[in-house]
């Protein structure tokens, strides 16, 4: 099982951006720990970030063929890219939102997910564990299907 984890703008920034929302741990360690939840599952995982929606856009193209499922961090762009959203249901993939903070909770404006229309599942507020959860949830997922 091949999955493809995205991470949109500004989460390259962890540890810096605002570290009473996100925490102190770095980009570095949110990859390592993704990779490590993989290979604890058995799961073969590619991490991409980018703070260019167009290239978020790419990347969920690309996986088309390749991979079996995304999950998917749209950061900033969760509440304004009809793109992501489009090249979501085009690739028809399995697909799982996360988000380290409970967009819900926040100012109202991040309560709209456009990329989520096209996701099966959201995970959010529970900092990198909302990629585990999205990792075990979308391996159920596939091996279901």
């Amino acid at each position: 099982m091949r999955i493809l984890v995205i991470n949109g703008p500004n989460i390259n920034m962890l540890g810096i951006r605002e570290p009473e929302i996100y925490g102190s741990k770095t980009y570095e360690d949110l990859v390592q720990f993704i990779e490590d939840v993989c290979a604890e599952q058995g799961i073969s995982v590619s991490v991409f970030q980018s703070n260019h929606e167009g290239a978020i856009v790419d990347a969920i193209q690309g996986a088309y063929g390749v991979y079996d499922g995304i999950i998917i961090n749209p950061a900033a762009y969760t509440h304004t890219s009809i793109a992501i959203l489009d090249a979501l249901k085009a690739v028809s993939l399995p697909a799982v939102e996360v988000h380290l903070s409970d967009i819900n909770t926040r100012e109202d404006f991040r309560r709209v997910s456009y990329p989520g229309m096209a996701c099966i599942k959201t995970f959010s507020g529970m900092g990198f564990d909302s990629y585990r959860h999205a990792i075990l949830f979308i391996r159920n997922q596939i091996f279901q299907m």
